[in-house]
């Protein structure tokens, strides 16, 4: 067990000082390519948070973040740079807010019901900025300045702006590992294996699903934040349930029940997108890249039960010859070991 849990702390280590040294060899376009997929990891692991903590399946966790991509823009001043030590906590705490009410009538809910209310919510949102003048309708609004604070930190350029996503997203699964190993976190994998048991052991899982469902919110609104900022521009399409079920293929390609799966599903799915969007690999086929795109990940799900965090796992049963059914096996509840 200790070789396993260095491993994966070697695993995630190395990554990160990839990514810190990526901008040393990379051109401006590997830079922001690279920056997007941080964010999506960042939204990923907010996610990750409820269903492979939690095991609650949430289908609307893109109108958290949207509440903070629109956020980043309507806070931020029309004629200068806004202070990002304000706009960035504010755009957290308003996501973290509207997760909290979204959270307080669709816990009160379950399985298929619980998915479809959290779905419900996102329209909701969707419709607000889509069809008021709040959000500047379908064509959405732009941000005139990037954040920054004073002269200290400008995220304007390309590898300044790739730095402060790395920070933030080693910011946020440092401390979601650390929620892992408290009390919070282990009251929340005992409520994703039987919360009838938690329930009757004394726990009121509740409060403890509705806390996880915010801070989830707020996570997610981080990353809307950094994708507004990124693009300069927010629209309604950012609360729609595409990218709900964008987010929950990320996890599912990385591995749930892993943080560490988050990241590599968010890398794994936008260099699959990038892939098959490429006229100079796929010529005119090109063009119907969602056609490859879903047959690829109907693939990764078929070959790789637990994802891609379960591949070595994978190939070292097969070389050793045993059986692996039982190992790939990958629910969505898994037994908590002491």
């Amino acid at each position: 067990m200790n070789f396993s849990l260095s491993s994966k702390a070697v695993f995630v280590l190395a990554a990160f000082a990839c990514l810190a040294a990526y901008p040393l060899v990379a051109g401006t376009f590997g830079i922001e390519l690279v920056s997007k997929i941080m964010i999506y990891a960042i939204f990923a692991l907010s996610l990750e948070l409820l269903v492979g903590g939690t095991g609650l399946v949430c289908f609307g966790q893109a109108a958290f973040f949207g509440v903070g991509a629109y956020a980043a823009v309507l806070l931020s001043p029309a004629n200068g740079p806004g202070q990002l030590l304000w706009i960035l906590p504010a755009a957290a705490l308003l996501a973290a807010l509207y997760a909290l009410a979204v959270g307080a009538l669709s816990l009160r809910t379950q399985g298929a019901y619980f998915i479809m209310v959290t779905l419900a919510f996102a329209q909701m949102a969707y419709y607000v900025v889509h069809d008021t003048p709040l959000g500047g309708g379908t064509d959405g609004i732009y941000l005139n300045f990037k954040p920054a604070i004073g002269t200290l930190l400008e995220i304007d350029q390309p590898v300044a702006f790739y730095q402060f996503t790395l920070a933030l997203l080693v910011a946020v699964f440092g401390f979601l590992a650390l929620l892992s190993r408290s009390r919070f976190g282990r009251a929340l994998a005992g409520i994703r294996v039987n919360e009838q048991r938690m329930r009757a052991t004394g726990y009121s899982t509740y409060p403890y699903k509705l806390a996880a469902f915010t801070i989830s919110g707020a996570i997610a609104g981080i990353a809307g934040f950094l994708f507004a900022v990124k693009d300069g521009l927010v629209n309604p399409e950012l609360m729609s349930w595409h990218m709900s079920g964008a987010v929950l293929v990320m996890i599912i390609l990385g591995g749930i029940g892993h943080l560490r799966g988050a990241l590599l599903g968010a890398f794994a799915y936008t260099l699959l997108q990038e892939l098959f969007r490429s006229e100079a690999i796929f010529g005119a086929f090109a063009k119907h890249w969602l056609l490859g795109m879903g047959l690829a990940i109907i693939a990764c799900v078929a070959l790789l039960p637990r994802g891609l965090v379960g591949l070595p796992a994978q190939w070292r049963a097969r070389l050793a010859g045993r059986p692996s059914r039982m190992q790939l096996r990958a629910p969505l509840v898994q037994e908590v070991r002491a």
